[in-house]
């Protein structure tokens, strides 16, 4: 909670009221696509990630890991049936927090405001997108940034991550 704002002990504890602590197994979804994103997600253990198909193919969106928040964005901010699927990558422990339980807190007090610098962090992976970045530096970037990311995740969802073929990345991985 140190990462999104400054909360006092009375208020972690008032936000913790309405978070629901879940045990989610591996392989489920947290959210299905055409749902729309009711909840934000902070994981405490594990690991989860965001994909689409393109026709039969996984396109991986966002990897989300012990310590971070997850949530499908646009569907969240626009109450639009998601693009994306949320699905646990191994047996985790969640804390959902949901949009209404969000709106009542910052209704209660101000504080709880800084609650939207988790939208915030939804935004962050733009600089995998950025074509300029070839595909050697973001496996370079990744594994600097966040190097627990390669135990956590196969190589598949990585080079999709990556936006990158599975061949390419055992190619730069061996370069390393």
């Amino acid at each position: 909670m140190d990462k999104i704002g400054r909360f006092s002990q009375a208020d972690f504890e008032v936000l913790l009221k309405f978070m629901v602590k879940r045990l989610v197994k591996k392989n489920q979804l947290l959210l299905d696509q055409g749902q729309i994103c009711q909840s934000v997600y902070f994981i405490s253990s594990g690991a989860a990630y965001q994909f689409w198909y393109d026709d039969i193919e996984e396109k991986v969106a966002d990897l989300h890991m012990e310590g971070e928040w997850c949530l499908a964005y646009s569907s969240l901010v626009s109450q639009v049936p998601s693009k994306n699927i949320i699905k646990v990558n191994v047996e985790s422990h969640v804390y959902e927090l949901g949009i209404h339980a969000i709106h009542h807190l910052i209704k209660v007090s101000p504080v709880f405001l800084q609650l939207g610098k988790i939208l915030e962090g939804a935004l962050s992976r733009s600089h995998y997108l950025d074509n300029s970045m070839s595909p050697s530096e973001k496996y370079n970037h990744l594994i600097h940034a966040r190097p627990q990311v390669l135990q956590m995740f196969p190589l598949k969802i990585i080079a999709s991550y990556l936006s990158m073929t599975p061949e390419t990345l055992s190619r730069i991985r061996a370069s390393f």
